[in-house]
């Protein structure tokens, strides 16, 4: 494995980790600040660490915003893709563990095809997608263990807010599609994230939520620091420099990895424990993903074994 794909794998590995503690730090979070406000702060901070980032290494050009498309994809992603859907993904983690949040917002990967089948000409949902989203569908109903008895509770609880906020996301990446902007991800996530922070500043008022009524606790405090420094702009810089050294199917890789960081991190460090069932829907689930990803998984597959081969058979003939 040569440097490059030492230097991917790191990248990899950080954002899923990174990413898979925002379930951790929200729940611990939650015990001492209201949830829209605390991921209002966190945004904040991303905010600033992020425009700073772009401003010191980006050209006054690659800056500003020039099109109705720059515009539209701005607004897609802070509204739809990062302010609603990080909003709704903190107020339903307040009843959920850690893994299993993770589990129900790992399904962006099974909602974007039915979205961009409906709003963008070029990507239709194939057969192959339409049976990965049903068996991904029935992974979900393992892991909130829906039954006849349990659906009005369910629905009613915070699985099916963390399930919106995972559409949301989903939503929110098709439009940025459709707008067809000019801007780098980079610099559109660092426009886009003061206008989640000050929408959920007003959802947070909206709400009822007291500022006074925080208690900044060291374990708060904790919390929104790593939300907003290592989760936030830390890992947006990773994941979108990952997106574009090896494109959107593998970078979307991590989405399934932090379920598993979040789980073993709520396991750890705040007792959290998971049922047999909800375990075995998170592996229907991941079938479902393979299903939908595995005709542009397969070359990775495929070159994988390749190198394998050649390492262990390094003068066989065709090698």
């Amino acid at each position: 494995m040569g440097v490059s794909q030492n230097r991917t794998l790191v990248r990899f590995l950080l954002v899923s980790v990174f990413f898979g503690g925002t379930f951790v730090a929200a729940k611990a979070g939650q015990a001492s600040v209201p949830p829209l406000l605390l991921v209002a702060v966190r945004f904040d901070i991303a905010a600033v660490i992020l425009m700073g980032y772009v401003a010191l290494t980006r050209s006054r050009a690659e800056l500003l915003p020039k099109t109705t498309g720059d515009i539209a994809a701005i607004l897609a992603a802070g509204v739809l893709a990062i302010g609603l859907a990080n909003g709704l993904l903190f107020v339903g983690q307040g009843s959920l563990t850690s893994g299993v949040g993770a589990i129900l917002f790992a399904l962006v990967p099974i909602f974007a095809p039915l979205f961009a089948g409906a709003l963008l000409a070029d990507e239709r949902l194939t057969a192959a997608g339409a049976v990965g989203t049903l068996v991904g569908l029935v992974g979900v109903g393992m892991v909130v263990d829906i039954t006849p008895a349990t659906v009005i509770e369910t629905v009613s609880g915070g699985a099916v807010i963390v399930l919106a906020g995972a559409v949301s996301l989903a939503i929110g990446t098709v439009l940025i599609r459709r707008a067809d902007s000019s801007l780098s991800s980079t610099v559109r996530t660092a426009w886009a994230l003061p206008v989640s922070a000050l929408m959920l500043h007003a959802l947070s008022i909206g709400a009822g939520e007291s500022t006074a009524a925080a208690e900044w606790t060291l374990g708060a405090i904790v919390a929104v620091g790593y939300l907003g420094v290592f989760a936030g702009a830390v890992a947006y810089i990773l994941y979108f420099g990952l997106l574009d050294e090896v494109g959107a199917t593998q970078s979307s890789l991590v989405f399934y990895a932090s379920p598993i960081v979040a789980t073993l991190g709520g396991w750890l460090l705040l007792g959290e424990a998971l049922t047999a069932t909800t375990i075995a829907g998170f592996a229907v689930v991941l079938i479902g993903f393979g299903i939908i990803g595995h005709e542009s998984l397969a070359p990775v597959v495929r070159r994988a074994v390749g190198r394998v081969d050649r390492q262990q058979w390094p003068d066989t003939p065709g090698n």
